[in-house]
């Protein structure tokens, strides 16, 4: 393992540093002020993107590229103070939008569980058997999903100050119905309940929300969830490659997002902008009118291009302002 070496930089050495690279800095006082609000890791992750590249051939004979240590021409400090503000607008808007889409989720989930059983989500018999067997590993012995779900959602029932929960815990011996449960789970654990479900109930919750299948919606839940997350701790968003990629239906499915399967779709197809797309398309069915599509359509357009980056770097499809989905 290596050893790491690199020496503590005052903030005028990191700007010489940084201008050493390439970067263009006009007004070194400002400079200062941008790295004291950001940091140096921070700022040069946003800048990541301005790197001089060049291509080569590995020791398979394949053709790969490799970044440089130093930005392309022309590129200054202005343009990562551009791309850091318009991603901020970006991370509030992708907060927004799926804070509407859990709060429905919360309500649908009670609504039809609680059909069952005002407890259903303690029944193993509510949910698929994959969610409930245990495992069958005699070297590796493991509660079943279903009770280790049950006990992150009693811990996060311990730690909650709402005062429901103190209702529930002093009249009716600490149990909820999950009509009331649903109000203190986050988004991560109704995306795994969700995927627990019988397969009849988490259609019906899907086909709410205009998703035909349990599977698709499976897939958008568990990645709103983290994309959630990313925004939620701050982190660079717009050029994110998403770890948890939100599937895209077989076309004719959801027509309205055949384009993410276009055969001239961007590279960065599982990027941030199929994210977005989904959002856009489940807030349709949550609340048509609240706004968000022509809001995210209107920071889209607002997209800092750059001599290093336009808003295909979202994997934004060309043409995409034509699309029925953000013109509903």
């Amino acid at each position: 393992m290596t050893e790491y070496a690199k020496k503590w930089l005052s903030l005028e050495q990191q700007i010489d540093r940084l201008v050493a690279r390439g970067l263009r800095i006009e007004d070194h006082s400002h400079a200062i002020s941008v790295l004291q609000a950001v940091g140096y890791y921070r700022l040069t992750g946003y800048l990541y993107p301005f790197l001089e590249s060049e291509r080569y051939i590995g020791n398979d004979g394949r053709e790969r590229t490799r970044l440089l240590g130093r930005y392309r021409p022309g590129t200054a400090l202005s343009h990562a103070e551009d791309i850091i503000d318009f991603d901020r607008h970006l991370r509030l808007l992708v907060l927004e939008g799926v804070e509407r889409i859990e709060v429905d989720i919360r309500m649908q989930t009670g609504y039809i569980l609680g059909r069952t059983s005002a407890f259903a989500y303690e029944n193993a018999d509510c949910f698929d058997s994959s969610f409930t067997s245990q495992s069958t590993d005699s070297q590796d012995p493991r509660p079943s999903k279903h009770v280790l779900w049950l006990d992150r959602v009693k811990a996060r029932r311990d730690s909650s100050d709402e005062q429901v929960v103190s209702h529930f815990r002093d009249k009716y011996d600490d149990r909820m119905p999950i009509w009331a449960l649903t109000e203190l789970l986050e988004l991560g654990h109704l995306s795994t309940l969700y995927r627990g479900m019988r397969q009849k109930d988490a259609e019906e919750l899907a086909v709410a929300f205009g998703v035909p299948k349990k599977k698709t919606m499976t897939s958008w839940l568990a990645s709103l969830n983290y994309v959630r997350n990313v925004a939620a701790h701050h982190a660079r968003l717009f050029n994110r490659k998403l770890q948890n990629a939100p599937s895209r239906p077989p076309n004719g499915t959801i027509p309205m997002l055949d384009h993410l399967r276009a055969a001239d779709a961007p590279k960065q197809d599982f990027g941030t902008y199929n994210a977005l797309a989904v959002i856009a398309y489940l807030l349709q069915s949550v609340d048509p009118d609240c706004g968000w599509i022509k809001r995210a359509s209107d920071l889209l357009k607002q997209f800092p291009s750059s001599h290093a980056l336009t808003v295909q770097s979202l994997g934004v499809p060309v043409g995409w302002t034509k699309l029925e989905l953000w013109n509903k």
